[in-house]
């Protein structure tokens, strides 16, 4: 690959990460909620899916989904039902912080708290954040690889950059790494900006608004799949 073609790449692949969707969603709304932490294991999982579609396309079964109708839609089905579900449970995320909120105002402070010890986290917060790391990991990874659009892009995409006497494979693989080591800095970089104001945005009645924000994107992002017509 040329230099030219090399910076064209470098800057198509730029623009797609810096354009509005499903995977920018899912990584605004976690950094802002659980923190850079939260953020990673989104992003990884994100990036994972992307790198098996690069690798489907350049084996060829991309383009079978791309050309069979009966697998293009229902793989659409299934994307924009995860999004419409991780949607609605912000929604009851975004409820059950409104009503936890009324009854901790109604409770007031009279609750005495009983002694604190500074022995570190315990094995169930230890375990807690693990689930959640792997739970938000698989978010990332089923919200990209349940995405029929990736399909189509990834075949419209790579060949554009592909020499034709290069391996189209092994090529495909290793501009694939190329734009996940890109995408995962430019990602990370934005959710450690989110992440600085995670105190303001974990307060309740903000994290209440960006759990209902975050829950209409998803929600709409899922139906605006589920009624597209072009690929």
């Amino acid at each position: 690959m040329d230099l030219s073609t090399a910076v064209t790449f470098v800057g198509a692949v730029l623009l797609i990460s810096a354009s509005p969707g499903p995977a920018m969603a899912l990584i605004l709304r976690r950094a802002a909620l659980g923190g850079f932490r939260g953020a990673v294991a989104t992003v990884l999982g994100l990036e994972l899916g992307l790198y098996l579609w690069a690798l489907a396309a350049a084996a060829g079964f991309a383009a079978l989904v791309a050309a069979s109708e009966a697998a293009y839609l229902a793989l659409k089905v299934v994307g924009a039902g995860v999004l419409i579900w991780l949607g609605l449970r912000a929604w009851r995320a975004a409820w059950r912080e409104r009503v936890s909120t009324g009854s901790t105002t109604e409770a007031g402070s009279t609750t005495e708290a009983g002694p604190t010890t500074e022995a570190g986290p315990t094995t169930e917060a230890v375990t807690r954040s693990t689930t959640g790391g792997l739970r938000w990991f698989a978010e990332g990874l089923v919200v990209q690889l349940a995405n029929p659009k990736a399909a189509v892009f990834m075949l419209a995409f790579y060949p554009q950059f592909v020499p034709a006497d290069r391996p189209l494979f092994a090529t495909t693989a290793w501009l694939a790494l190329v734009q996940v080591v890109l995408e995962t800095g430019f990602y990370l970089a934005l959710a450690a900006g989110v992440a600085r104001a995670g105190r303001w945005f974990r307060t309740p009645r903000v994290r209440r608004r960006v759990e209902a924000v975050s829950g209409t994107v998803l929600v709409a992002l899922g139906l605006r799949l589920a009624v597209s017509t072009g690929r």
